[in-house]
């Protein structure tokens, strides 16, 4: 969403509740996505949030070989289907990520595997509520109890999955066993570089560009912009959502309380600041609010604020693979400020 104010690259925008890696980069991106929000999927948390409890709808077709509908179940569960006829393991890893975030104790609320199939998931319908600013700071709390659960290494797979995951229709490299202990020679390596050649090739990112990416690639893989993890995660990486984006939370009513519930992810090890600051790629509700009371009780590492661009660094040049456009000049700014 457009940000009213322009503010220093990697902070928190005054009585605006999104991040920014550079001064115009809110404006820049309203401009590439899809209508309501839509992004990558179809929008199908936008489906699910809009619907009514009692409305039965079939599958719809939507983008890429993805379909999404809502169901009724029987003693009126309500339900939502989606399905993945092009790529079908990306359901069953969704499920998968999923079923290992809902491991986390305290952590965030994730959408229920009702039922799963070759090419389909079937989860808890969220019964839909307006974000407020309580909610959001039990948001920050919960996530920081859901990195602490922590994974076994930078890369790992959830629970239960063999081989490389998905983030949308993108390839997610992923690692069966341990990899670097640098966070910088990881997101390098699994996090930028193998989305580079596809934005080049859409051109989406020039030659100077990719000059550009490659030296903030080089300079990661010295591990020169490594920071410890927040305080409550003790293992080697966090245990992320990893596709944190706001349309990725849904804002849900829980015998009363507003409370969030995570979707989607492309789950795996990482450092926690990643997952922060994906949230404020297109902008989330009260997010000074979910980023306090997440350090308060996980305070964060000195100099946060000013890693807030790089850990976007992953979704923008996902998205200039992917779509293009003005992805590419943002993903080469945003490299260019750690080159």
């Amino acid at each position: 969403m457009a940000a009213s104010t322009c503010v220093r690259a990697g902070e928190i925008s005054p009585g605006h509740d999104s991040f920014t890696g550079s001064p115009s980069t809110a404006d820049r991106l309203t401009g590439s996505v899809a209508v309501d929000g839509q992004r990558r999927h179809g929008g199908s948390s936008r489906d699910v949030r809009r619907g009514r409890p009692t409305l039965v709808c079939p599958c719809l077709p939507v983008v890429d070989g993805l379909s999404s509908g809502r169901l009724d179940q029987d003693e009126g569960v309500s339900s939502f289907r989606k399905g993945d006829h092009g790529e079908p393991d990306s359901v069953r890893f969704e499920a998968a990520g999923l079923r290992w975030l809902g491991e986390a104790p305290g952590g965030v609320a994730v959408a229920e595997v009702l039922s799963e199939g070759p090419g389909w998931l079937e989860t808890a319908r969220v019964h839909p509520g307006g974000a407020t600013a309580a909610a959001a700071e039990q948001l920050g709390r919960a996530l920081a109890r859901t990195h602490a659960a922590g994974a076994p290494h930078l890369g790992c797979p959830p629970a239960g999955w063999t081989g490389d995951g998905f983030m949308g229709r993108a390839q997610l490299p992923l690692r069966g066993t341990p990899g670097p202990d640098s966070w910088g020679e990881f997101y390098a390596a699994d996090r930028v570089l193998p989305y580079l050649a596809g934005a080049v090739a859409n051109g989406a990112i020039d030659t100077a560009g990719e000059r550009t990416v490659r030296r903030c690639a080089d300079r990661l893989a010295t591990g020169e912009l490594d920071a410890p993890q927040p305080r409550l995660v003790t293992r080697p990486a966090a245990r992320l959502h990893g596709d944190l984006w706001s349309g990725n939370v849904l804002w849900g009513e829980r015998d009363g309380i507003v409370a969030a519930t995570l979707i989607d992810p492309a789950a795996h090890g990482g450092h926690a600041e990643s997952d922060l600051a994906q949230l404020g790629v297109f902008g989330a509700p009260h997010l000074d609010r979910v980023v306090a009371a997440y350090d308060e009780i996980s305070p964060l590492a000195p100099g946060w604020r000013e890693r807030v661009g790089l850990h976007q660094l992953h979704m923008l040049i996902v998205h200039a693979a992917l779509f293009g456009g003005s992805y590419g000049r943002q993903t080469v700014r945003t490299a260019a400020r750690y080159a």
